[in-house]
C-alpha cells in the first residue's frame, strides 16, 4: 500500500506539470481554434529564463535555497517575460494567418517550434548541453501513509490546482474573461459589439505562456535539469492532456493532466518502456468512448 501511495504522488506530481502547460492549449484552442505545437517551447523558454534569473540571484542563497521573497520574484519574472515572448510569436507568426486555412496555422506553429528549440541551442551561452537547474523550495519531507512526499511535491500540485481555480474565475468572473467567451463563440459578433479581437486574443496567449513558465519551474525543481528541447515531449503528453480531458475545457485540462501523469507513472513501475505510450493508449481509449474528450461537447458547425 506504500507503494501505491508514492506512485500516487510522483503521478500527482508528473501530472500537475502537465496540466499547467494543457490549461495553454486548451485557452487558445477555445478561443482562437488553433492548436499552438510551439506552446511546450514556452515551457522550456520559462524554464531556462527562471535558469539565468537565478544566477544573478546566487549571492542571496541561503543553505543552498533562495528565500521565499527571491523565488517569487524570480518566477513572477519568468512568467511575465515568457508570457511576453508568447504574445510576440502571436503578433508576429500567427495574427497574419488568423483568417487564412487552419493547416496554415498548423504548419507554421511546428515551425515556430522548431525555431524556438534551435535558436537557443545555437547561442553560445545557452547551447545544447544540459544545465542544473537551482534549488528553489527549501525541501523538507513528509510521511503520509507510509509514502514520502517532499515540500516541492506539495507546491507542485497545489500550485496547479490554484491556478486552474483562478483561471476559471477569471474566465468566467470577469469582464476580460466574458470577452474571452465571446471572441470564442464568435469572432465577427464580438467584434461587432466593441471588443477589441487582437487584445483580448493577446491576453489568453500571454496567460498561456505564463503558465508554461510555471509548469516549465516546476518540472525543473523536480526534476533539476534543463535543456532546449525539454518542451518538446512535455508539449506533447500536455497536448494529450488537453484532449483526453477535452480541449477547450479549463476542468478538462486539468482533469486530463492528473490522469495522465498518474497513468504514466504506474505503467512506468510496472514496465519502464511502457509509460510513453500508456498516454497514448488511453487516448485512443477515450475518444472511441467519447470523441470529445471527457468533458468536452461536440459542436454541430451549420454551413
Amino acid at each position: 500500500m506504500a507503494y501505491f501511495f508514492q506512485y500516487l504522488i510522483y503521478g500527482l506530481q508528473l501530472g500537475s506539470v502537465y496540466a499547467l502547460l494543457a490549461l495553454g492549449y486548451t485557452m487558445v484552442y477555445g478561443i482562437v481554434g488553433m492548436i499552438n505545437f510551439a506552446h511546450g517551447d514556452f515551457l522550456m523558454i520559462g524554464a531556462l529564463g527562471t535558469y539565468f534569473i537565478a544566477r544573478a540571484f546566487e549571492g542571496f542563497q541561503v543553505n543552498s535555497a533562495f528565500p521565499m521573497l527571491i523565488v517569487g520574484i524570480i518566477i513572477i519574472v519568468a512568467m511575465v517575460g515568457t508570457g511576453a515572448i508568447a504574445t510576440g510569436v502571436e503578433a508576429i507568426a500567427y495574427r497574419p494567418l488568423r483568417n487564412k486555412p487552419r493547416m496554415i496555422a498548423l504548419i507554421t506553429a511546428v515551425g515556430v517550434s522548431m525555431f524556438l528549440e534551435n535558436f537557443p541551442r545555437a547561442l553560445p551561452f545557452i547551447g545544447p548541453n544540459p544545465r542544473s537547474f537551482p534549488t528553489l523550495f527549501r525541501g523538507k519531507s513528509l510521511n503520509v501513509f507510509g509514502a514520502t512526499i517532499t515540500t516541492t511535491q506539495i507546491i507542485m500540485i497545489l500550485l496547479a490546482v490554484i491556478t486552474m481555480l483562478l483561471l476559471y474565475l477569471v474566465v468566467n468572473r470577469t469582464k476580460i474573461g466574458s470577452q474571452m467567451r465571446a471572441v470564442s463563440m464568435d469572432k465577427d459578433a464580438a467584434s461587432l459589439m466593441g471588443i477589441n479581437i487582437n487584445r483580448v486574443i493577446s491576453i489568453t496567449f500571454f496567460i498561456g505562456g505564463a503558465l508554461a513558465a510555471v509548469s516549465g519551474i516546476c518540472y525543473a525543481s523536480a526534476y533539476p535539469q534543463v535543456d532546449v528541447y525539454m518542451g518538446s515531449w512535455l508539449g506533447n503528453m500536455s497536448f494529450v492532456s488537453a484532449v483526453l480531458g477535452g480541449i477547450g475545457d479549463i476542468r478538462g485540462a486539468m482533469l486530463g493532466g492528473f490522469i495522465l501523469g498518474i497513468a504514466q507513472i504506474f505503467a512506468t513501475a510496472i514496465n519502464s518502456t511502457f509509460g510513453y505510450a500508456v498516454g497514448f493508449i488511453i487516448l485512443i481509449v477515450i475518444l472511441l468512448v467519447r470523441p470529445a474528450g471527457i468533458m468536452g461537447k461536440l459542436v454541430v458547425e451549420k454551413v
